[in-house]
């Protein structure tokens, strides 16, 4: 019996004219986008900017390892720590009831389908709170706090709690939502409190991802409040900024290299919570 010939293997990709389209098309829309943004890479390798950056570069090695250094760097480092989790623990005081009033499971005249407008316009009000507090950004409020509460942590930690607050009600809420909602929904019509479903139906099938974003969260603190000392917040970035300033290179590079330790550890932390909890 004979068997007709098996057809040749494409040559060519048919999808390639697709793709070329779009290729074209997102080149065309990015260019002016870059053009406006005035991105010039070839000025990192120009004579005028190499000569600085290859010195620069040469004063980092070796990072300053001295006693009294070491010892200023573990104080604004456990200071920096201070106040990224000072303001994650505030925001968290100030996003969880937020959430718990944002989530439409909770909400006890959904439960026989469409909410009512009074408690639909209220879900919609705290959401467009958690909007306004996550859309300035954290240096905004440092700057706005500096002048009000004057230089130091404490504007620093005002700064990570308004905006990590918004941070943290939205994704909250988003994984509320997205989750399980059988449990809840069976204790809300068996008479429990929206706090009884809560922590007995929806926080224990997502316990273990919103503690993972959690932890990502003060990972984020940590690098935000370094960011914050360039405006007199206090922590690691205040000393940095005063090293840069001063061009010392060795300081530079040991506070740099405690940035990688901190989050190095806190990555390991946010994997055993997940490992512990999962």
């Amino acid at each position: 019996m004979n068997h007709p010939a098996a057809a040749p293997p494409a040559q060519r990709d048919p999808a390639w004219t697709g793709r070329l389209f779009w290729l074209l098309a997102a080149a065309v829309v990015l260019w002016p986008l870059l053009v406006l943004a005035e991105f010039k890479p070839w000025l990192l390798v120009s004579p005028d900017s190499l000569g600085p950056t290859l010195r620069f570069v040469a004063d980092l090695v070796p990072p300053r390892v001295d006693g009294p250094f070491l010892w200023l760097v573990a104080r604004e480092t456990w200071r920096t720590v201070a106040i990224a989790t000072a303001g994650l623990a505030l925001a968290l005081v100030i996003s969880l009831p937020l959430t718990l009033l944002s989530v439409r499971v909770l909400s006890l005249s959904g439960l026989a389908g469409r909410m009512a407008t009074g408690p639909a316009l209220f879900r919609w009000a705290v959401r467009g709170v958690l909007i306004v507090l996550r859309s300035v950004p954290e240096l905004i409020w440092a700057l706005v706090f500096v002048r009000v509460v004057g230089l130091g942590p404490t504007a620093g930690v005002l700064a990570i709690a308004l905006t990590y607050s918004g941070m943290l009600g939205k994704v909250y809420g988003e994984i509320l939502e997205s989750g399980e909602a059988h449990g809840t929904v069976s204790l809300l019509r068996n008479g429990a409190g929206r706090l009884q479903a809560f922590f007995y139906g929806m926080l224990p099938t997502n316990a273990a991802e919103l503690t993972s974003y959690t932890v990502y969260r003060w990972e984020c603190a940590i690098r935000s409040s370094a960011v914050l000392g360039f405006v007199g917040a206090g922590g690691l970035g205040q000393q940095m900024d005063a090293s840069m300033k001063m061009f010392n290179g060795a300081e530079v590079a040991t506070i740099l290299l405690v940035f990688v330790a901190l989050v190095a550890l806190t990555d390991r932390l946010s994997a055993w919570l997940r490992k512990a909890l999962g």
